[in-house]
């Protein structure tokens, strides 16, 4: 199929550069004084602390904030360890922290940070004790996973071939020490196949995890210091993941069965059920001294449910509010729990037993958070979260997503603060294609299931319209897609459509950048039967002359995770048959956002073009 604007794919072309300078000042004369305006109040909420890791270690915890306009890592309450600001100096370009571990001693940290945005970058482990830095690699690595006289780390393969000669998108697992550094785990294993490490608290054994996609597992167990010896002990046909070893005796979470997710534990080859599924899905688990703590998903929000290690339910935790929670670190006697929601940033608990709250952030004002449902073309009831305040002027602006086994739960949105204070309400939609309802949910709203997605989405924006709300259909990445295949087929149940870093060209997905890995969730185009379905809903494949609201379409030039030209060209399309449509292309920005002050600025634009259009 002839594609009329491939040159777009080549990012160095000057008609590229010359469309994205153009169209930028294009969208910054449209959201004009506006955005300059509200920046200050966006602003504020997003410089308050948000918390992005935390990890035990016997000096203490060390936790990952981003703080105004730097992140840092730092000892909870006490000495900052990196600062994204002295990183940007150093580099003399911004800089975005990607994530961290410290080893049980306190003594070592490994942190890895991009520049720009992209979300390759570079991984520093340096001495706690000293400032001293210990080993410095490029391009970044992930898992690292210390021992006492080295340690392991992951090494995704974006561009070359792995030491076996399998060509990229790969992963292998590495052990490096003062003798160098080899290649100890996944030789063989083709394209498109995730390895994950994590040592069990007794620190004896490493549980690895084999992913293809979204969609299957398999488990290998083994002594940590003698990779040789590591065996698959579980595998399956759906997501799976080990919570980790008590006396020999493996458990793991697995989406078997209905999809739900029940914990089994498995010795000797023998395994055992030890919590069974329930009528919602099971999303996490860790042990804490001989009990089994969980995560439940309730409507797409969390509560925790303790039992003891034969399964027995021993109690049930909810908190003052519908959020999210989410283990950061357990030592086997203590569990750090990251909590956030709509209007909390985030609060940091211990779990020991019972819950304490050991640190936290939140926004003040009369802000109320409620659910509803709606009921999609097939009949099925599709949940959704409204967040007001006490002025309602019936202006939506709704998010969604809906793929990957994602589920969208309560977070913190510094920009929509202000809306809702300006009389707006925020709505956040619960799609299939998330695991907000288990792995049956996901399986209905991927491959050739996807259009369900976006049925699911135009379920709830007709039935806002319906209330009377004007509204703005809002999504990122995959989301980006759910937008801009909803707003083809059905322009007329928005006002105005922001589609950021979107997969959007589902005929070419797998030849840019690492789009082959999404080949499990959405299709292969290269597979005649795949290219039928994915045709079909394909934004950019479906572009005809319509009556378009408002659109925004925004991405990065340095996203290294879904290329820009997707973006580029569906606006070229959209603009070519008159849509009033807008680009922003965030020159300093990747796929994981960039500084705090330019992601900041994005979204007081998002917020600006919103509040212009509906």
């Amino acid at each position: 199929m002839k594609d009329p604007y491939l040159w777009m794919e080549n990012l160095r072309d000057e008609r590229v550069l010359r469309l994205i300078g153009e169209e930028n000042a294009r969208f910054k004369e449209f959201v004009g004084e506006l955005s300059d305006k509200l920046f200050p109040e966006v602003w504020e909420y997003y410089s308050m602390p948000t918390l992005h890791g935390a990890r035990l270690t016997k000096k203490g915890i060390i936790a990952m904030f981003k703080e105004r306009d730097r992140q840092i890592i730092r000892w909870l309450g006490g000495k900052i360890i990196v600062d994204s600001k002295e990183l940007e100096e150093e580099l003399g370009d911004e800089v975005l922290l990607q994530g961290f571990t410290a080893d049980e001693a306190g003594k070592r940290l490994a942190y890895s940070f991009s520049i720009g945005g992209a979300d390759e970058g570079i991984t520093r482990i340096i001495d706690l004790e000293t400032g001293e830095l210990i080993d410095e690699m490029r391009p970044s690595v992930w898992n690292v996973t210390f021992l006492e006289n080295g340690y392991y780390f992951g090494r995704f393969y974006r561009h070359d071939e792995t030491p076996d000669g399998v060509k990229a998108p790969a992963v292998r697992l590495f052990w490096k020490d003062e003798g160098g550094e080899k290649m100890v785990f996944g030789e063989g294993l083709s394209s498109g196949y995730f390895i994950g490490l994590r040592k069990s608290t007794d620190g004896k054994w490493a549980m690895v995890t084999v992913t293809f996609g979204w969609n299957k597992a398999e488990i290998y167990l083994g002594p940590i210091e003698e990779p040789e010896k590591w065996e698959e002990v579980y595998s399956a046909e759906v997501p799976a993941q080990p919570i980790d070893v008590v006396d020999g005796k493996i458990y793991i979470l697995t989406k078997e069965g209905a999809g739900l997710g029940k914990v089994i534990a498995i010795e000797d080859g023998e395994i055992e059920e030890v919590i069974p599924e329930g009528e919602f899905p099971l999303e996490w688990a860790v042990i804490v001294s001989d009990r089994i703590l969980a995560g439940r998903l309730v409507h797409a929000s969390h509560r925790l449910e303790v039992y003891s290690l034969d399964g027995e339910k021993l109690k049930e935790i909810t908190f003052d509010r519908l959020g999210s929670a989410y283990p950061t670190d357990t030592d086997g006697k203590r569990a750090l729990i990251r909590y956030e929601s709509f209007t909390v940033p985030y609060r940091l608990y211990e779990f020991d037993g019972g819950l304490s709250l050991l640190d936290g952030k939140e926004v003040g004002g009369e802000l109320t958070v409620s659910e509803d449902f709606a009921i999609s073309k097939d009949g099925t009831r599709i949940h959704y979260f409204l967040v007001r305040g006490k002025n309602d002027k019936r202006k939506a602006w709704v998010f969604g997503y809906g793929g990957f086994n994602i589920a969208l739960t309560p977070r913190f949105f510094p920009q929509v603060i202000p809306f809702i204070k300006r009389g707006g309400t925020f709505v956040m939609a619960n799609l299939r294609g998330g695991s907000e309802y288990g792995e049956e949910w996901h399986r209905a709203g991927m491959r050739e299931n996807k259009q369900n997605v976006f049925d699911d989405f135009i379920a709830v924006l007709e039935k806002l319209k319906g209330e009377g709300y004007r509204v703005a259909a809002w999504g990122r990445s995959n989301g980006g897609l759910l937008v801009s295949a909803t707003l083809v087929q059905r322009p007329d149940v928005m006002d105005a459509a922001l589609i950021g870093y979107p997969v959007i060209d589902m005929l070419r997905f797998h030849r840019l950048y690492i789009g082959s890995v999404w080949i499990p969730e959405y299709g292969n185009p290269d597979d005649p039967r795949d290219r039928e379905f994915l045709l079909k809903y394909s934004p950019y494949h479906n572009v005809k002359p319509a009556n378009y609201p408002p659109t925004l379409i925004y991405t990065g030039l340095h996203d290294d995770r879904v290329h820009p030209a997707h973006a580029l060209k569906f606006f070229t399309l959209l603009k070519e048959v008159g849509a009033p449509v807008y680009l922003r292309v965030e020159t300093k920005s990747g796929h994981m956002g960039a500084s705090p002050e330019t992601r900041a600025r994005e979204l007081t634009d998002l917020l600006a073009f919103v509040l212009r259009t509906v």
